[in-house]
């Protein structure tokens, strides 16, 4: 059976000069840089170019249409998907994708660091690896993975942890789930899988959920100024385990009092977010909830699915997804 390509832009379909980079290559333009090469006879591959932007430019609307690209590839026999994004939202739309995954197939996003054009481009050998873990038995079941330079990793708890090195991701407290070389699959471990998501036939876009940073000093002003904007949901990327100057502390009180959900992550790259200290504990008082060890970016994704999913309490909806396994 045939494997799905959704080209969606970024450093991988882009050339030009530095500083002036376009997304400019389609999904039948990748394969061509494969052919030659073993991953090149990979008997099909059916191309679709879904968008062609900087992954900074996706809207939720647009991740809602990805994932019903995904969702339409499957119901038509694709034994996989790989997805070429760009680097710096990837895993965000990972983790979107993988929130309403219901399949065992594999979902494979990869793109790159160097442009297409560049002296020595890492696009082709990540889009070759990405293939051939979508084509691969171990990597069913494992759900949505991000696959670059080598490596594999779950869409829960992934990161892009440098902004310029071809191995530009990471998941830090958990490590590559596969590892791809020369030609081989290894599986090093299987990701804990969460029920899916279900959302309301028709949805088109997701809420509005903004994240705030703390810093010494710190007060309120940025989480009232999200809520009169429209924010539908919060995220704080606290200190520490999870804490935060008294002047945040009323103001994540006041948002939960006022119906929008506060969901408490670190600024920390490493650990979970835990009510260890009085400032950490208050906030819990005052009805934010834990992230666990998600970062502010994916805990921001996971509040907005819960969102979507159940408007009418928004609440229950948090509460649900941050307790979800």
């Amino acid at each position: 059976m045939p494997l799905q390509l959704i080209a969606t832009g970024g450093t991988i379909s882009s050339t030009g000069v530095l500083g002036s980079l376009e997304a400019r290559l389609g999904a039948r333009d990748l394969l061509s840089t494969l052919e030659g090469t073993p991953a090149g006879a990979e008997p099909d591959v059916r191309p679709l170019d879904l968008t062609t932007v900087v992954s900074s430019a996706l809207t939720g609307a647009d991740l809602l249409q990805l994932h019903r690209a995904v969702r339409t590839a499957l119901d038509d026999g694709a034994d996989g998907v790989v997805v070429t994004h760009g680097t710096d939202a990837m895993e965000e739309t990972a983790l979107l994708l993988d929130l309403l995954h219901d399949d065992d197939r594999p979902v494979v996003l990869t793109g790159a660091q160097r442009a297409a054009d560049a002296l020595a481009p890492d696009g082709p050998a990540n889009l070759a690896a990405a293939l051939q873990l979508a084509a691969h038995p171990d990597a069913r079941g494992c759900g949505v993975l991000v696959a670059f330079d080598g490596e594999a990793y779950a869409a829960r708890g992934v990161r892009k942890v440098h902004t310029l090195r071809a191995g530009a991701f990471a998941a830090p407290g958990y490590g590559p789930t596969h590892r791809v070389a020369a030609g081989r699959v290894e599986l090093l471990r299987r990701p804990v899988r969460t029920r899916p998501w279900v959302l309301p036939a028709g949805t088109g876009d997701l809420p509005r959920v903004d994240v705030v940073s703390t810093h010494l000093g710190a007060d309120g002003t940025l989480l009232d100024a999200a809520r009169a904007a429209g924010a539908r949901g919060l995220v704080v990327q606290a200190m520490g385990a999870g804490n935060a100057p008294r002047g945040v502390i009323e103001a994540v009180e006041a948002s939960c009092a006022a119906g929008v959900p506060v969901v408490i992550t670190s600024r920390v790259p490493e650990g979970p977010v835990a009510a260890v200290y009085g400032t950490g504990s208050a906030l819990l008082r005052g009805g934010a909830v834990l992230a666990g060890d998600l970062s502010p970016w994916q805990a921001r994704t996971v509040l907005a699915v819960a969102l979507a999913a159940d408007p009418s309490d928004p609440a229950r909806a948090c509460a649900r997804a941050f307790a979800r396994p």
